[in-house]
């Protein structure tokens, strides 16, 4: 029997709706995931519905296994059934049991961000453009885009406009071609593949329909157009499709997420049923109404209001500092009060908009010597030592992999030179072979037959053995053990640390398979990385911030063109997403929330007086107590003289900021007077150059 008594009444009634399409808008700390997983046990338990004919699909391996063990504790052993899993998880899953369809070998390989990037620089130097010009890293991200988009290379070609974007079609053709002769797929081909795979073979997406008759989403509002076509393919013959989201919290529109993906679900599925979930669990009352005030000046949403029964609460604490590391001193100084009262370091989080704002705030936290850690920073996956051994288990594995071979054929280093390389490069192109087949003599030979012997290895030995091996056997330890230095030995920590994610592994699954471990390991994001668990506070990006909760959050850099992020304030559509992070921000925040600001900030070198942000003069000014050194008022903070006293050298083409007009782009320039042309409505205007309203970015 599934309990329901500890539902509340919309809770309950998503639950007991099961047949035909749902939508969930759940605002923040309304419980959503313990509808989902108690949606899962009441289909299984109480409708008899069979575990595998059940795909529940999250954003992060992290929510994926929170979701798997809460199931596991309502329904016992059957949960292992259920396909729980992110898109790419379940993208790879459909390319493992399909992968001849799709002219793959059974040993395809994931490349990773950095492996895609290797591949496109390699292809620009092949075709002699400057990457100056022609930089590498947009030129993925454009591919990246243009896959999650479902455009091929040939499809791209209607879209080209400039000679840029010919050479963008050019490099994808190439980087496909590349793919496929190292049988290799990247990441964003887990959501391309599977769409083409069933375009192509109906039969065959019928198949995958029928196994799942009931399907969950959650983070909906965090689609992509890729991730929104293979719900529908997948949902579209028994339409049981249930998403779960909240279009308040859709702050990857630069990923290629598309939030109206959530706000369109009714007009996708005219029958669905819509409920609210809109009681917080999470925060107070004064928190909740601070970020209901601001996210209501957003059009772009569907009306719901979170409300608490946990009380008022404080205030929420408003600081004007009068620099960056004023605003950082005091909020450190807060964090002492807090943690000298008895509450954790884990328990407090410092947010901000940018990680460049992060410098400051670590300088004076490590001069008070409070403990921190950067959240979502530097990937345990990223660290050199780490991306060459997971290179040479790849080469293992499939030794087509070109980029993971010349990763690691002079690593350690074995006389292998770029001569030599350059020449296995064009036996490799003129044969059409890979590089591995390409090695027939020399000290090149010497390495494939590690390869090779490393492959009988992994045939016979657990992983945690292999893994033994390779670092013997490829000499990496010892090069690292003879460095004596401090950096050598925290490498050295690392591979015994990834030897004790192997061990874990074998626990969690029983004895595995390279191929397994692999899979797993090139689907592993940042939220998912092995985190730091001691008492310390919490340090990150308001991005990375999502999903996470605090007792106590600081948002650091209200300010006009930082957050707003200046590149959003000439857009309706990306001014709004930054309101929407804002109101991420703020709902992280449990029982005491502080926002601050500077009225000047060196950032990227120069020198900003920046106005306050417009999301602080959205928040009822009963809500804030004040505790800057100048008592203004949130609406009107600058009481200062209006003239600054050193005049700013403006030139025709810099961007501005105005603290009523907003950003704008300076027009002219004459001895006082500085014109600008600002967004619509406020079009062109005429300003005193050195007024304190308006700064120079």
């Amino acid at each position: 029997m599934v309990e329901l008594e500890n539902l509340n009444k919309e809770q309950k009634e998503a639950v007991l709706y099961n047949e035909g399409p749902l939508l969930i808008l759940a605002g923040a700390g309304s419980g959503k995931t313990k509808v989902l997983t108690t949606k899962i046990a009441y289909l299984i338990k109480e409708l008899n519905i069979s575990p595998w004919e059940i795909l529940a699909i999250t954003f992060t391996n992290k929510a994926a296994l929170e979701m798997r063990e809460r199931v596991d504790k309502m329904i016992g052993s059957i949960a292992k059934d259920i396909q729980i899993s992110t898109f790419h998880s379940f993208g790879l899953k459909i390319l493992r049991e399909n992968y001849e369809r799709l002219d793959y070998s059974k040993n395809f390989v994931i490349m990773d961000s950095d492996d895609s990037l290797t591949i496109v620089k390699k292809i620009l130097k092949s075709l002699n453009y400057d990457p100056k010009i022609y930089n590498p890293k947009a030129i993925r991200n454009k591919i990246s885009n243009c896959k999650n988009e479902l455009l091929s290379p040939k499809d791209y070609e209607r879209y080209i406009a400039s000679d840029y974007e010919k050479v963008i079609d050019e490099v994808y053709y190439k980087y496909e071609d590349k793919l496929k002769q190292n049988n290799a797929v990247d990441f964003d081909d887990l959501l391309l593949l599977p769409i083409i795979l069933f375009r192509k073979y109906p039969a065959v997406l019928q198949k995958y329909q029928e196994r799942y008759k009931y399907i969950l989403i959650d983070e909906y509002q965090d689609t992509n157009e890729a991730q929104y076509i293979l719900s529908k393919m997948i949902s579209a013959s028994y339409k049981n499709i249930c998403v779960v989201g909240d279009a308040d919290q859709a702050i990857y529109g630069f990923r290629g997420a598309n939030y109206k993906n959530i706000l369109n679900f009714e007009k996708d599925y005219p029958n669905a049923l819509s409920i609210k979930l809109e009681q917080n669990y999470r925060s107070t009352k004064n928190i909740l109404d601070a970020a209901n005030c601001v996210i209501k000046n957003n059009e772009q949403r569907k009306e719901k209001n979170l409300w608490s029964t946990k009380g008022d609460g404080d205030k929420i604490t408003y600081y004007r500092a009068y620099d960056e590391k004023d605003e950082s001193h005091y909020t450190a100084m807060e964090i002492k009060k807090l943690l000298d009262t008895g509450k954790d370091a884990s328990d407090i989080a410092v947010l901000y908009r940018t990680n460049a704002q992060s410098r400051v705030i670590e300088e004076e936290l490590l001069k008070q010597n409070i403990p921190y850690r950067i959240v979502g920073g530097f990937s345990f996956y990223q660290r050199k030592e780490i991306k060459d051994l997971l290179a040479y288990l790849k080469l293992i594995y499939n030794p087509k992999d070109d980029v993971s071979l010349l990763r690691v054929i002079n690593t350690p280093k074995r006389g292998i030179g770029l001569k030599t390389i350059e020449n296995l490069t064009k036996i490799a192109d003129s044969k059409d072979i890979s590089l591995f087949e390409a090695i027939e003599e020399g000290k090149e030979l010497k390495f494939k037959n590690l390869i090779l012997s490393l492959q009988k290895v992994s045939e016979t030995v657990t992983l945690t053995e292999l893994i033994d091996k390779v670092l013997d056997s490829t000499e990496m330890k010892k090069e690292l053990e003879n460095e004596k230095s401090i950096e050598s030995e925290i490498r050295l920590e690392n591979l015994e640390e990834f030897k004790s994610i192997t061990k874990a592994f074998e626990e969690r699954i029983g004895l595995v398979s390279l191929e397994d471990f692999l899979y797993e390991v090139s689907l592993v994001n940042d939220k998912d990385e092995y985190k730091d668990t001691r008492n310390k506070v919490s340090l990150m990006t308001i991005h990375a911030v999502k999903g996470l909760e605090y007792d106590i959050v600081f948002v650091l850099g209200l300010e006009e063109g930082i957050f707003p992020h200046l590149n959003s304030l000439m857009s309706n559509s990306e001014t709004e997403e930054e309101r929407r992070l804002c109101y991420v921000a703020i709902t992280r925040a449990k029982d005491k929330l502080y926002l601050l600001n500077a009225r000047r900030r060196t950032l990227f070198g120069k020198e900003g007086i920046n106005p306050p942000s417009r999301f602080l003069s959205e928040i009822d000014e009963g809500l804030i107590e004040n505790q800057s050194k100048k008592k203004e008022d949130v609406k009107k903070i600058t009481k200062e003289e209006t003239l600054r006293n050193e005049d700013i050298d403006y030139k025709i083409g810099d961007y501005v900021v105005h603290e009523h007009f907003g950003a704008g782009k300076v027009i002219e320039v004459t001895n006082s007077l500085v014109t600008v042309a600002f967004s619509h409505p406020y079009g062109i205007k005429k300003l005193m150059k050195n007024h304190k309203s308006l700064s120079k970015v």
